[in-house]
């Protein structure tokens, strides 16, 4: 057996004690140290060398942002972030995503002991699956220039679903594309209060305009939809048109929003008229819904192991059969440009 060595980064004593009796209790894992600010964490960063660091945001001294910003810089290492801020301050938790956090925990406001242990199973999984990450040196990068395209149809759709790893990988895909795009709705596993904010960082950098889906909205071209956090989004026919419909049905594949509900909808009322996209991402999440999706007569793609934060979700859609194109994640962009290129804008069902 693998132990996976935790780092405890937190300056709450109680947080340190909790979660070390939660990853001590697990048999694949060791806490290697716990750390009351970023200076400890940086030393026990150097004489440890963790597999994977649980950091909080806010700390004396040095934040644990500028500590993030800094360690992915200078020793790549997945951080999961566990801190209130996470869940009242959705902005420094999108940040710390594109920091190169690979995912984050909610502390929970009161109740600390007892809340703690009621995200046990959730902060155990997120840490294990943080060990498997692919984690790179940050460095400043260019921004890619929108592709462009002369398709001006409204009948086509382009869907991507994403989980872990998934903020920055829909990032790059989109600034990608141009403003007169096909739009495209996103089922990215997201909690409640937070997918607002992620919509409208990414309206911010890409041409197309980014908003959170609302119910019964009429999809149109240059738009991008996101799914609201703790609802499923399906695309259904309206008359000649399509429109989001939003619903708070039970879990589906162990989510909500689900990507299976969303690429399920497309395959039934969209067909061939649909792209259908599989980013980075844990568990098995749309896997079977990219199936439907191309036996409807959509064209499927999925990002591949080399780039993907996480190789889950289209690692199963990639072997139950669901996938035309395994691409890179620079690739999408050019591929989904290349694909309008060559359909035909009257092509509708």
């Amino acid at each position: 057996m693998v132990m996976i060595k935790v780092l405890i980064v937190d300056d709450s004593a109680l947080i340190r004690s909790l979660l070390t009796e939660i990853f001590s209790a697990e048999a694949d894992m060791n806490v290697i140290g716990v750390a009351p600010n970023s200076y400890v964490a940086r030393d026990m960063v150097n004489q440890f060398a963790p597999d994977v660091i649980t950091l909080d945001i806010e700390m004396p001294k040095v934040d644990g942002l500028t500590f993030l910003d800094r360690l992915m810089k200078a020793r790549p290492t997945p951080v999961v972030m566990i801190s209130t801020l996470t869940e009242r301050g959705a902005d420094a938790t999108l940040r710390a995503l594109e920091l190169g956090a690979i995912d984050f925990v909610a502390k929970p406001k009161v109740g600390v002991s007892e809340g703690i242990e009621a995200y046990r199973v959730e902060i155990v999984e997120k840490v294990r699956e943080a060990a498997k990450a692919r984690v790179k040196k940050r460095t400043t990068s260019a921004t890619a220039q929108p592709l462009k395209i002369s398709y001006t149809g409204t009948e086509k759709i382009i869907a991507i679903g994403a989980s872990t790893g998934g903020t920055e990988a829909i990032k790059t895909v989109l600034n990608q594309l141009p403003a007169n795009c096909p739009a495209v709705v996103i089922t990215q596993h997201m909690p409640p209060g937070f997918t607002s904010r992620f919509a409208d960082r990414l309206n911010k950098t890409s041409q197309m305009n980014v908003m959170e889906a609302s119910d019964r909205i009429r999809i149109l071209p240059g738009n991008v939809y996101l799914a609201p956090g703790n609802l499923h989004m399906q695309i259904e026919k309206d008359g000649a048109n399509y429109q989001i419909r939003l619903n708070n049905g039970p879990l589906v594949s162990c989510h909500k929003p689900s990507v299976d509900v969303m690429f399920d909808s497309l395959a039934d009322n969209v067909g061939k008229n649909a792209l259908g996209i599989l980013l980075t991402g844990m568990g098995k999440d749309g896997a079977q819904g990219l199936f439907n999706m191309r036996k409807a007569g959509a064209v499927t793609m999925a990002q591949d192991e080399q780039s993907c934060v996480v190789y889950g979700m289209p690692k199963e859609a990639v072997n139950m059969g669901a996938v035309q194109q395994v691409l890179s994640l620079d690739a999408i962009a050019p591929a989904i440009t290349d694909y309008l290129k060559h359909t035909s804008v009257t092509s509708r069902l």
